[in-house]
């Protein structure tokens, strides 16, 4: 399966972000570390990371 991140605003509402899908963990993390200010800044406050419909981990917070 394809990893990829879920995103939600502060309330737990789902919200649309960028539709990417990673290979491995590492791809996933090092994407969301390079861009997770933008994201903060369209209103996603918190992220999950999906492999297929199965949480690997979150919700985490996006807010400093």
């Amino acid at each position: 399966m394809a990893l990829r991140w879920h995103y939600q605003d502060d309330d737990g509402i789902d919200v649309t972000g960028p539709d990417l899908a990673f290979d491995d963990q590492a791809a996933a993390e090092d994407w969301l570390s390079a861009t997770w200010t933008d994201l903060a800044e369209i209103d996603i406050t918190q992220v999950t990371l999906l492999d297929g419909d199965e949480v690997v981990y979150g919700p985490m917070s996006l807010k400093p």
